[in-house]
């Protein structure tokens, strides 16, 4: 093989190769990926100061959020959906390029039961086949890789100790939680520790309970593989579950 020939096949293994970085990157890590979930913000007062988005009770007359709750698609106001998912971190391999991946589900259905000052029941479904994020293809991966939607097409969350408010929140009030529960995903049972931000609201959109929350995944303690595409591009070991729910009054 001539030396102009083995130049001419390097070049094109070379164009060959970057192609691929550049569809991988294309298909799979662009860098703009949804932001981390938080409470909607509150309404901002003629001052320039924020305040919360309340007439200060329940336009029913009720004092307290006592009662059960069920998740809602969406927010009173019509400005968000309830919806649960998941964020990793993808890269190419052998780059030091890496970038959030994103998927969120609106197909969610939970209750929750407040007593007094106490959350004592939390039971949450959220269907992954709905699994959404910016990518197609990595959607479609996800049938059969990682979560195995196609097996596995639910994941649950189940409160397992009652939560302890101290007190009963006020309207418009954020209140920051652990939640402590068992997660069934992938088939797989595991208690785990759920940081939550949540929030009573009544005014004149409705009355609702507004949850956000994440909790940190192991995929080796659900028995998930981590997906690769090729060996082009890995996901890492452990990621993110994270959520942001409405409730309304059952």
């Amino acid at each position: 093989m001539s030396r102009a020939v083995k130049i001419a096949l390097l070049l094109l293994v070379a164009v060959v190769v970057v192609v691929i970085i550049g569809v991988a990157w294309y298909f799979f890590i662009r860098d703009d990926s949804e932001p981390p979930l938080e409470l909607t913000p509150t309404t901002t007062g003629a001052d320039g100061s924020a305040g919360p988005s309340t007439t200060g009770g329940d336009p029913a007359g009720g004092e307290s959020p006592d009662g059960d709750w069920i998740v809602s698609r969406e927010s009173a106001a019509g400005d968000a959906v309830s919806v649960v998912g998941y964020r990793v971190t993808e890269k190419l391999a052998r780059l030091p390029a890496r970038s959030d991946a994103v998927g969120r589900t609106e197909l969610v259905a939970g209750t929750l039961t407040v007593e007094g000052t106490s959350i004592t029941a939390v039971e949450v479904t959220a269907d992954l086949t709905g699994l959404e994020s910016d990518v197609d293809r990595r959607d479609e991966s996800l049938t059969s890789k990682g979560l195995e939607t196609d097996t596995f097409p639910e994941a649950n969350f189940t409160l397992t100790e009652p939560i302890e408010l101290g007190e009963v929140p006020a309207t418009g009030e954020d209140v920051s939680v652990t939640a402590v529960g068992d997660l069934t995903l992938h088939g797989v049972t595991r208690s785990v520790e759920v940081a939550i931000d949540a929030r009573w609201s009544a005014d004149e959109s409705g009355e609702e309970i507004e949850v956000v929350g994440s909790t940190p995944i192991v995929m080796a303690d659900y028995d998930i593989e981590p997906p690769s595409v090729g060996g082009i591009v890995d996901v890492d070991d452990n990621g993110t579950m994270e959520f942001q729910l409405f409730f309304t009054r059952a």
